[in-house]
């Protein structure tokens, strides 16, 4: 009886692993994202996005919805649509790695 369950547990388990993203490839990956994003992901154009210290699933799901043709950029759609899985991944852990510091205003 004790092997019926461990088995489906033990499946389930390994079933769930999932690939650990490589942030040093995030970082090279980074270098034509700088181009509009800015260095180290805070941009210098108001009409383009910071994406240090965005949720990674956050940017995972904007990457993969550009590539998909779910979202529309004409530049983001272009960009996303070279990237592979783990690429995603990889961008998605690099900037959300950032820790991002807000001062709040005195009024």
């Amino acid at each position: 009886m004790m092997y019926k369950l461990v088995l489906p547990c033990l499946v389930l388990c390994l079933s769930s692993v999932s690939y650990a993203a490589d942030m040093s490839n995030g970082k090279a990956l980074s270098a034509q994202c700088s181009a509009c994003h800015g260095k180290n992901g805070l941009s210098r154009d108001p009409e383009t996005p910071n994406l240090a210290g965005l949720s990674s699933l956050y940017i995972e799901k904007a990457l993969v919805d550009y590539k998909k043709g779910m979202r529309q950029d004409r530049r983001m759609s272009l960009m996303a649509q070279g990237l592979s899985k783990s690429q995603i991944k990889d961008l998605a852990a690099w900037y959300s790695s950032f820790e991002v510091t807000v001062k709040v205003p005195e009024i």
